[in-house]
């Protein structure tokens, strides 16, 4: 009598665990697929078409649009608007953060109330908190009024170019700098507390602590805060719509809200669509970059 082969389950401990991996991933994959892939491939669908919602016509124009972008007059001073602010912005919310964070590290008596003070516009709304800043900048505004008590006649901070890019530039270092903040505060209670006494025994000054030891250790959040902090000035758009609508002039017309514009003033949404692409590709080229940076400028602890 033969004994048939012994069939193997259809169910093996490898197929399950299989099933319970791509059922935990499933819903990030969906969501990447549904909410970022799907509307990336339409807007540059779109971008190859002249959509008219008034008149209702969708015409195929190719790659009309990016002729377009590579003639409209305006588009340099808007590249240049948005690299201006993108510039100070990174330069001084980075700066700030890091020498706040510093700061509210030291263990003094009260310093939680203060860093529950310097987080706490972080979670302000922030159209509230652009108004607010709004009527402050008005030429017979807070600040001017503050300034005029000492003699100072201060400008018409949003009428000017100088002054209105300024202006937009600390009101978003302000609203933000609180979550940078934080995150460097994190970094700064994980730095070893021996290598500071080492260094404190062979005669090094603060300064060079802070140089030699504090900024390579928390080298790793620098680099996590720089990606976001330069996506998200990339993203600015309610600080210029109440504040300057992009004046004077071209000033303060960032990418974003010059895309804006095309799309949902002007009613051109194939242009509109190509601005998104150039600002996707800006944003991938920023981050890429830094990221391949990171073996250079980031020391790893292991």
């Amino acid at each position: 009598m033969t004994i048939p082969p012994r069939t193997r389950p259809f169910w093996t401990i490898e197929r399950r665990d299989a099933v319970a991996g791509y059922a935990f991933i499933a819903p990030q994959l969906i969501g990447t697929i549904v909410f970022v892939l799907i509307p990336l491939a339409l807007v540059f669908w779109y971008s190859l078409h002249e959509w008219n919602v008034l008149a209702n016509t969708f015409t195929f124009k190719g790659a009309a649009n990016y002729q377009h972008l590579l003639n409209d007059p305006a588009l340099p001073q808007v590249l240049i608007a948005s690299a201006i602010f993108s510039a100070c912005l990174v330069v001084l919310n980075m700066t700030l953060a890091i020498l706040l964070a510093v700061l509210l590290d030291q263990k003094l008596r009260g310093i939680v109330v203060f860093r529950t003070l310097f987080f706490s516009p972080v979670v302000v709304s922030l159209v509230a908190w652009t108004i607010v800043w709004g009527f402050l900048l008005q030429n017979n505004g807070g600040i001017n009024g503050f300034l005029q008590m000492f003699g100072i006649t201060g400008p018409n901070w949003l009428r000017n170019s100088t002054t209105a890019m300024i202006s937009v530039v600390v009101v978003q270092v302000f609203k933000n700098v609180g979550l940078n903040m934080i995150l460097f505060l994190a970094a700064l209670q994980g730095v070893p507390k021996e290598l500071y006494e080492a260094a404190r025994v062979d005669g090094a000054p603060p300064f060079k602590q802070f140089r030699r030891i504090t900024l390579p250790m928390i080298s790793p959040t620098i680099l996590l805060t720089s990606i976001i902090t330069i996506v998200g000035s990339l993203q600015v758009f309610a600080q210029i719509a109440v504040l300057t609508q992009g004046g004077p002039g071209f000033s303060t017309t960032v990418l974003v809200y010059y895309l804006y514009q095309q799309a949902f003033q002007f009613h051109f949404f194939g242009y509109g669509s190509t601005l998104s692409i150039l600002l996707f590709v800006i944003v991938a080229i920023l981050t890429f970059a830094q990221w391949q940076l990171r073996k250079r400028i980031v020391f790893y602890e292991n």
